[in-house]
């Protein structure tokens, strides 16, 4: 089989929804499809749903290899679910052997986060670069990191972890048990939380003027900026990929934060430093996925 004819499949497991696309080596999706997750979404009930729903994207037995995306880290093998937050019984879930037992396809599992920055490295704003971020700026904050061209996920796997470090030591207390995190300043909880409403009421008030809006936004923006900062001394990336539903609102946050950075960092630790809006949008997960297939096909 020559390589244009090789596919593979991405997966993208939410709690709501799972998707799916089946890809060629040069990423072109050739068919994607949504099926409804499962309730309860326990690992089995999914486990059957995904198998299922393989079936029907690749009714010929075309593909070579899967990747899937789920919302919790794996193991650094990619092998085991540890846990997938929002998602009832998943506590080290074997997803993988399991799908290579029922598919004979082998299989490697991420979190959706690094999923989303593998598509966003392969096909989207971070193409051509080899060193990057992400930030997924939603219900949470996510994080995923490329160095060097290879996602970094640490020793265990858990690495990452964006959204969690500390911003304000006395701010709100944090899921992770830290308090004032990142998440806790520039989620769409801590949005609601601090305004008593929705990202997106808040930018389509920006974009009529709204006084009140764009001050919100500009203090928004200095308080990712400051988040910012800390990631970019460590990590110094080539660009700083910015998603998640209140990316929507990057323009009126975007001059704030960046004023932040330019202050708060010496030059030589941003030099060229590009901050980009995500531009995968929902589809990120499953290319970022395939991508995960197609290095656990070719061993990469």
């Amino acid at each position: 089989m020559t390589n244009d004819k090789i596919q593979v499949i991405g997966i993208d497991v939410g709690g709501t929804a799972i998707k799916l696309g089946r890809f060629t080596a040069d990423g072109t999706c050739l068919q994607s499809l949504t099926v409804a997750a499962p309730q309860p979404t326990t690992p089995e009930a999914v486990l059957a749903v995904l198998v299922d729903a393989i079936a029907q994207i690749d009714p010929d037995n075309q593909t070579v290899a899967i990747g899937v995306g789920t919302p919790g880290p794996s193991d650094a093998a990619g092998r085991i679910a540890k846990i997938a937050i929002n998602l009832p019984g998943w506590l080290d879930v074997p997803l993988a052997d399991w799908l290579e037992a029922k598919t004979d396809k082998p299989t490697a599992i991420a979190n959706d986060a690094n999923c989303a920055l593998l598509g966003e490295a392969w096909l989207g704003a971070g193409r051509h670069l080899q060193n990057l971020i992400l930030l997924t700026l939603g219900t949470g904050v996510g994080g995923a990191i490329i160095l060097d061209g290879k996602l970094f996920i640490g020793h265990q796997g858990a690495a990452g972890e964006l959204g969690l470090i500390s911003l304000n030591p006395d701010g709100p207390i944090c899921n992770s048990g830290n308090r004032g995190s990142l998440e806790q300043h520039a989620s769409a909880t801590a949005i609601r939380r601090r305004t008593l409403k929705e990202p997106i009421e808040l930018g389509i008030l920006a974009q009529q003027g709204d006084p009140a809006a764009l001050t919100f936004w500009q203090e928004y923006g200095r308080d990712l900026g400051i988040g910012l900062t800390s990631l970019i001394y460590v990590l110094t990336p080539q660009a700083i990929v910015i998603g998640g539903g209140i990316s929507g609102s990057f323009e009126f946050f975007l001059p704030a934060a960046k004023a932040e950075i330019e202050k708060r960092v010496q030059p030589l630790s941003r030099v060229g430093l590009q901050i980009l809006p995500a531009e995968l949008g929902n589809f990120a997960g499953i290319v970022g996925a395939a991508k995960l297939a197609w290095q656990c096909y070719s061993g990469l």
